[in-house]
């Protein structure tokens, strides 16, 4: 078996504000798009009020993820990141370092492996909406 690299982006639309955004169809989608066989697909977002994680992407998780971060990070509490940068947004970094910036994922058969009810997911914690780029870096076999 060789091994090769390869990577893309998928660009996402965020609302910020915990908005949980499903990616899983567009990394599919690069998995069949790039014929990858066997290996590691590492899914990275760059910036730091921002995170990846996976979860069983339904209604009740949705209310019950953005409810879990303002217990542990409220939006209105003081942070001494504010005081530095005076953006408001000290509640982001720490809801971002808390989950992490980046997942890796098996590719075994050209398929991603995930549990049944396991999606990947983009979550935006920031005060403000934007474009966000998700890093997708695969090493491995490819077809």
């Amino acid at each position: 078996m060789a091994i090769s690299t390869c990577h893309g982006w998928i660009e996402v639309q965020t609302k910020g504000f915990n908005d949980i955004i499903n990616i899983t169809p567009q990394v599919r989608k690069f998995v069949q798009e790039k014929k990858l066989k066997e290996g590691q697909l590492l899914i990275f977002i760059s910036g730091s009020t921002a995170a990846i994680s996976t979860v069983e992407y339904e209604p009740g998780l949705l209310k019950d993820i953005p409810e879990m971060m303002e217990k542990i990070a409220p939006m209105n509490k003081r942070y001494h990141h504010d005081d530095t940068w005076h953006d408001g947004n000290g509640y982001a970094h720490l809801r971002s370092t808390l989950t992490g910036t980046s997942f890796t994922v098996p590719v075994i058969d050209g398929q991603l492996v995930l549990g049944t009810w396991q999606q990947i997911i983009l979550m935006d914690f920031d005060n403000t909406s934007r474009t966000r780029r998700v890093v997708l870096q695969f090493m491995g076999e490819m077809g």
